[in-house]
């Protein structure tokens, strides 16, 4: 054997475990996501996707600049995270971002959601603001039950990861959003 067949060998052999750990070089499905992992991929989709179509509105509609770009976040944060739980949910990922379309935004919302957006979008001025920062203040409190309450009881391990991540990232808008209450007044 010469040197170029042992190091061919030994690439080969180092990309056995990782390979497995894929569930390639086995042939093993991948793991379906459970039901705690299921639930909670539906309702953070549900109450995100509120956020995200309120704060869609938002960076057009606010009259306070801080509103403004705080839903201009906002709506990065809930397309990315929206992708995310899709992929997971469907074993389909690729590296760019593929956030969801206003129709599957709004397939998601519940009645209560619906309403919600209805009465947002007949607002304007400062009374749009308040009743927009007031919505993602409930909706970020919705959330950080969602994702504490998974975090008792998940088993799926990227979810656990992804939900530790997330509520990270809720307090601190929570912090920001009462912030901006206070602010409007």
């Amino acid at each position: 054997m010469n040197r170029g067949s042992i190091l061919k060998a030994a690439s080969a052999a180092a990309l056995i475990p990782a390979l497995s750990i894929a569930g390639i070089a086995t042939a093993q499905p991948r793991t379906s996501m459970g039901n705690a992992a299921k639930k909670h991929a539906t309702e953070t989709k549900r109450v995100g996707s509120l956020s995200l179509a309120t704060s869609r509105i938002a960076t057009s509609k606010a009259s306070d600049p801080m509103v403004k770009e705080f839903a201009k976040w906002e709506v990065a944060e809930q397309e990315t995270i929206a992708d995310i739980l899709t992929s997971a949910e469907t074993g389909k990922a690729e590296g760019a971002l593929n956030p969801p379309t206003e129709r599957e935004t709004e397939a998601n919302l519940d009645a209560a959601g619906r309403t919600s957006l209805q009465k947002l979008q007949g607002l304007s001025g400062a009374d749009f603001d308040k009743t927009y920062i007031a919505a993602q203040l409930d909706g970020h409190r919705q959330l950080l039950a969602i994702q504490e309450d998974y975090l008792k009881i998940g088993k799926n391990r990227a979810q656990l990861s992804i939900t530790k991540l997330a509520r990270g990232q809720i307090r601190e808008h929570i912090d920001h959003l009462e912030m901006l209450r206070s602010k409007l007044g």
